[in-house]
């Protein structure tokens, strides 16, 4: 039986050289003190960078049932699945396991709003806020690649002209966009009549579903998220993106090592990755992953450029824009409403595109430009300890 197996491996693992380890991996807990957003009994391994494939699949072996996702390549090496509490220790043997993380819950950023016509593509390109005209260079963020990792994309929304791609999803849920809400996104990003990058191919990845959950809204598992990200890193080797690569995490949740581990080797990579402060009207550096080093956190404005009341805020806030009452893109060619950090942050995300279209910048480097570029002091109730800032396209007529 397997149970027996596990009982007679721990010691086996403690005495043999080739699993000899000074302490056992350490046990993280997740979302920092959110136990509601804990998912019982499940984990997330991450390996040593460079540890081979084989000793994955020998780790499993130390395993009650087969694991939920294998991170076998990409930015974050290892696997993620349920455990009891021997298969848990056992683990925490290996000699090449790095540290152990209890998933939990993230969620979309953003909530469906009735409103008024478009308004913040105009704002980032204007220094003070009134304006209903975009103005944009005509480059419009042609030759780059803009991944969505969200509730996944309506790729056949006649706003996204042929230029977007569906590109799969992991976790449970349906295939489409059941939340509306990458939908939304892409259409901040990219569409023809609401985006800001009008002319970048967008891909979206499926990680979050509509679940009834705590009254209803858009989840995911973080071990899920990972592995988008690891899907993103592998996806743009293979894609000709030659002014850049751009990655918008309109999602968030408790504090997550593995998480922002993952977002941050993807940065690492070149990649420009723009993500949502959250809108809990907290400190963003207990979320993630708004809290990993090498990601461009954005925080939300509104039309008079007040700060989005429910916006999280703090040092790790880079910029701020248009989040409140935002028109874009739903699935099935319709069109409507949210609001939330979540569409603040494709504001940015297509900003970066715009930029390194025209620019022929690229990376995580671009979010400092936007912030020297940015219209400073603008928010009318900023709280102190965040930066008063609200991106700018560099529109010279602005």
């Amino acid at each position: 039986m397997r149970l027996s197996f596990l009982i007679s491996l721990l010691p086996l693992v403690a005495a043999s050289p080739a699993g000899k380890r000074a302490e056992p991996a350490p046990v993280l807990s997740s979302a920092r003190g959110d136990n509601k957003d804990i998912i019982a009994d499940k984990y997330i391994v991450k390996f040593k960078d460079g540890s081979p494939l084989a000793l994955l699949k020998e780790a499993f072996e130390l395993l009650d049932e087969k694991p939920t996702t294998v991170y076998s390549e990409g930015v974050f090496i290892g696997f993620a699945g349920k455990m009891s509490g021997l298969a848990l220790e056992a683990i925490r043997h290996h000699p090449d396991v790095e540290y152990i993380e209890q998933a939990s819950l993230m969620s979309a950023q953003g909530y469906v709003t009735q409103g008024y016509s478009s308004w913040g593509p105009a704002r980032i390109s204007h220094r003070k806020s009134g304006s209903n005209q975009y103005n944009y260079d005509e480059s419009a963020g042609e030759g780059t690649c803009s991944y969505i990792i969200d509730s996944g994309i309506d790729a056949d929304h006649p706003e996204f002209e042929g230029r977007a791609t569906d590109l799969g999803h992991w976790g449970s849920g349906p295939d489409h966009d059941d939340c509306l809400h990458g939908t939304h996104v892409a259409g901040i990003i990219g569409s023809k009549t609401y985006g800001v990058a009008k002319k970048t191919k967008l891909f979206g990845l499926k990680v979050l579903s509509y679940s009834e959950q705590d009254g209803g809204g858009c989840l995911g598992d973080n071990s899920d998220i990972i592995a988008g990200v690891n899907a993103v890193a592998n996806d743009a080797a293979k894609r000709r993106c030659p002014n850049g690569v751009i990655v918008n995490m309109s999602l968030g949740g408790g504090y997550s090592r593995a998480l922002n581990d993952a977002v941050d080797n993807l940065a690492r990579r070149g990649i420009f990755v723009a993500v949502a402060a959250g809108n809990k009207n907290k400190d963003a550096s207990g979320v993630s992953p708004a809290s990993a080093k090498n990601v461009c956190c954005v925080g939300g404005t509104d039309s008079s450029d007040h700060r989005y009341v429910d916006s999280n805020y703090g040092a790790n806030v880079a910029v701020a824009a248009p989040g409140v009452v935002v028109l874009s893109t739903f699935p099935n060619g319709r069109t409507g409403y949210m609001t939330g950090t979540s569409m603040a942050t494709p504001h940015v995300a297509g900003l970066a595109a715009y930029l390194a279209a025209k620019d022929g910048i690229s990376g995580p480097g671009i979010c400092s430009t936007i912030q020297e570029s940015a219209t400073a002091n603008a928010i009318v109730d900023q709280i102190r300890g965040t930066k008063n800032l609200i991106a700018f396209n560099g529109n010279p007529r602005g």
